[in-house]
């Protein structure tokens, strides 16, 4: 049921703010529910997940849906992204903790640095800007899940750097079908602690540039 309410007021909002650019309900369901559901088999009922860059809500509130137990935080740095994340929280009822900030940001603070036990995100940016970003959340043990296209691989290995310094590691990439489109999961185990000073200065380092994937 609230994947139909979620649904209703996505469109509504997405009238004046533009959230998505899957507009119909069967598109909001294909590419971005069953999308996001696609990271379910790997994470077990009652974690702790965190959703970077959040945007509408997916792969964060579409956990949430599908696995209530799911202790979700969904962060974003646009305003009127977490409003409507938080008029869903309102209305349906359903427990989100949107959180209005930048990663690199909340990364430092005590609340958020290292406590959660997964982080996800879904085409936000290119992976070693992804990995500077989302490791700092994770706790030693984690393990942070990137939602990318099929060609990843060489994503993947410029971003073998950025993961060890984050004390990070990539593990496996798993593909998989979303509509007839071909995916895949990245796996980046949280092996050691993130240096205190980072992700700024290694953002900073780095030079990575912001790169949206069209989902």
């Amino acid at each position: 049921m609230n994947v139909e309410k979620y649904t209703e007021l996505l469109i509504k909002w997405n009238e004046k703010f533009n959230l998505t650019a899957a507009g119909s309900r069967e598109a909001i369901r294909e590419r971005h529910f069953e999308d996001s559901w696609a990271l379910l088999p790997y994470i077990p009922p009652g974690s702790r997940v965190i959703d970077i860059g959040s945007g509408a809500g997916f792969p964060g509130a579409a956990l949430k849906i599908a696995e209530e137990t799911l202790d979700v935080t969904l962060l974003d740095s646009l305003l009127k992204r977490v409003n409507f994340l938080r008029a869903a929280e309102r209305e349906i009822a359903l427990p989100l903790n949107p959180v209005h900030a930048r990663a690199e940001d909340a990364a430092h603070e005590p609340d958020f640095r290292e406590r959660y036990d997964f982080a996800v995100s879904r085409a936000v940016a290119a992976l070693p800007l992804l990995a500077c970003w989302c490791l700092g959340f994770v706790r030693v043990g984690g393990r942070f899940i990137a939602m990318k296209g099929a060609d990843c691989a060489g994503e993947a290995r410029e971003a073998e750097e950025a993961c060890a310094l984050m004390g990070g590691k990539i593990t496996e990439i798993r593909p998989y079908v979303n509509s007839g489109a071909s995916r895949s999961l990245i796996f980046i185990d949280k092996i050691s602690e993130t240096p205190e000073n980072f992700p700024r200065k290694l953002v900073k380092k780095l030079k990575f540039e912001k790169k949206r994937q069209p989902f």
